[in-house]
């Protein structure tokens, strides 16, 4: 069978690319084509467009790049009528990809979504959309299940992919002398800093990120740079500091790490399920930020926060994120902090929740599956 999947950011292409593995295998007749990143391309699919071009973020930040946003959308429904796929499996990254959903109604190709938009957050409107135009949902939240169901609205839940995937990079990840000489660092206890993967979020987040270092002479502050921003964005903006960068690294230094600033987003998921003490870091447009304090309809903005329905990590939000809040914060995660053994104890409350245990090749399998019972295969 023939699949197109769209992934719009990194955590996408983390999911995507396990996904396309569990495809490949459920299906040895697999012919998959992608608009993603290069865990996608690496896993076996034709990659037509990096999420690098695609990544923008907020209400400001959409509104000034709206034409690329419409020739994006165009190339891609051009690029699927060329492939004629069996069925376009969407991975979040909602804007683009309810567009492409409602494009694909009454034409051969299925629409499958795998990782839901986050519609219990904000545009509940979004849900008659999803209704209407996409014939199979995926989600990876247990709440999910039962948010959906009050809109009627059936769903399917095979557990969270990150917890089965981190375990995995983890388990590959570099010891700490490897990790330490390979990257040329000091030998101190580490800080990690996770600034995002949109350019706007790390130019807005990392340098208050990396101020924090002056502060702690008995730690180095290193930094998770991905290799689809230039190296020189991070450079020019640490430039006055001692932060260290690595690129494409990020699971070999929550492996070494003592705690880490992360911006809000999968990261958060991640670093937590890394079992990595951490403050939640999230700056944005002055115009976006006011926008979203009206629309949005969360307690928290961090995927731990809102899973386990409490405050486990601290959110350090717009004005609230100075360099003395996240000093105030950081003493107490460190080791020896009261913080440090709660907030581990929460982690692990929090991977029994999400029992993620073959979620991506549960996916894989049913989509496979749903689509023979159906027929009319192309």
């Amino acid at each position: 069978m023939k699949y197109f999947l769209i992934a719009g950011e990194a955590s996408g292409d983390l999911h995507g690319s396990n996904l396309i593995k569990h495809l490949k295998l459920a299906d040895n007749n697999a012919e998959i084509v992608c608009w993603g990143g290069d865990r996608m391309e690496a896993a076996g699919a034709l990659l037509l467009k990096h999420y690098r071009s695609l990544a923008f973020m907020g209400f400001w930040e959409v509104l000034i790049n709206i034409r690329s946003v419409f020739r994006n959308l165009n190339n891609c429904k051009a690029q699927i009528e060329e492939f004629s796929p069996d069925v376009v499996i969407m991975i979040d990254y909602p804007g683009f990809n309810l567009r492409i959903a409602k494009f694909l109604k009454n034409r051969l190709a299925r629409s499958y979504y795998y990782i839901s938009p986050k519609v219990w957050a904000w545009k509940r409107s979004r849900i008659k959309s999803l209704r209407k135009f996409v014939d199979r949902m995926y989600v990876i939240f247990p709440f999910e299940v039962d948010f959906f169901r009050g809109y009627d609205y059936p769903v399917y839940y095979f557990g969270n992919p990150l917890v089965e995937s981190v375990s995995g990079e983890l388990n590959n990840a570099a010891g700490r002398k490897e990790f330490i000489d390979d990257n040329r660092l000091e030998d101190k206890p580490i800080i990690a800093l996770l600034p995002g993967s949109r350019l706007q979020e790390i130019k807005k987040i990392l340098p208050q990120m990396a101020d924090l270092e002056r502060y702690y002479v008995d730690y180095q502050f290193v930094i998770a740079a991905i290799n689809s921003i230039p190296l020189n964005v991070y450079e020019e903006i640490v430039q006055n500091t001692g932060a260290r960068i690595v690129v494409d690294q990020t699971f070999s230094l929550l492996k070494n790490c003592d705690a880490a600033l992360v911006t809000s987003g999968t990261a958060s998921l991640e670093t937590a399920l890394a079992g990595v003490p951490q403050i939640v870091c999230y700056s944005t447009s002055w115009l976006t930020y006011k926008i979203a304090s009206i629309i949005l309809s969360i307690r928290f903005i961090s995927l731990v926060n809102l899973i386990m329905d409490k405050q486990v990590v601290r959110e350090l939000i717009q004005n609230e994120l100075t360099v003395k809040n996240i000093r105030d914060e950081i003493e107490i995660i460190l080791p020896g902090g009261w913080k440090r053994g709660i907030m581990m104890q929460n982690y692990k409350q929090l991977i029994e929740i999400l029992k993620g245990e073959g979620a991506s090749e549960k996916v894989a399998k049913d989509i496979y599956n749903s689509i023979l019972l159906t027929g009319n295969v192309n």
